[in-house]
């Protein structure tokens, strides 16, 4: 059994150092393309202002999507990096509560309500297809109509009270 174990330990040492020229390390680069429509991107630095709230002892609220079920997202460092999956619009609204962005993930064809969604914030449509998505504001009222697109844009999000995906 020691030899068995001498063998497969040797052969893991020799596939990480065969390996280790292949793998690279983290960058804040352009986004990586992983195929199957996944795609690493990298979340912004912190909005300006965000820690000098937070030291003033302000008074903070999570951002949230008060639509059921509640969509997936994932909290993200600035300057951390996340997969937006084809098929998806992903948002990232600033969450002061942990200081870092909150990724909403959304995938489903349906009208997603805001709360306490505020401040400027990048957002990623890679969906599929050619749907028409579109932000609302609060009296219903169409603030921003667009198709997928390849590229990072911003969004002020303080009007936008929904996201319809499709």
């Amino acid at each position: 059994m020691r030899k068995h174990r001498s063998t497969i330990g040797a052969l893991g040492a020799l596939s990480i150092v065969l390996l280790a020229p292949f793998v690279g390390t983290a960058q804040a680069a352009a986004p990586v393309d992983r195929g199957a429509g996944e795609q690493i991107l990298t979340a912004p630095a912190a909005p300006e202002g965000a820690e000098t709230a937070a030291a003033r002892g302000a008074a903070a609220v999570a951002p949230t999507i008060t639509t059921t079920p509640s969509p997936s997202y994932q909290h993200v460092d600035p300057g951390g990096t996340f997969s937006c999956r084809a098929g998806n619009l992903c948002t990232a609204v600033w969450n002061p509560t942990n200081s870092k962005w909150k990724i909403y993930f959304l995938y489903t064809c349906k009208r997603y309500y805001l709360a306490n969604w505020a401040g400027t914030g990048p957002y990623w449509n890679k969906q599929t297809g050619t749907p028409t998505s579109t932000f609302y504001g609060q009296s219903g009222n169409a603030i921003k109509t667009f198709k997928p697109f390849p590229e990072k844009r911003q969004q002020d999000w303080s009007p936008v009270w929904s996201i319809r995906n499709c």
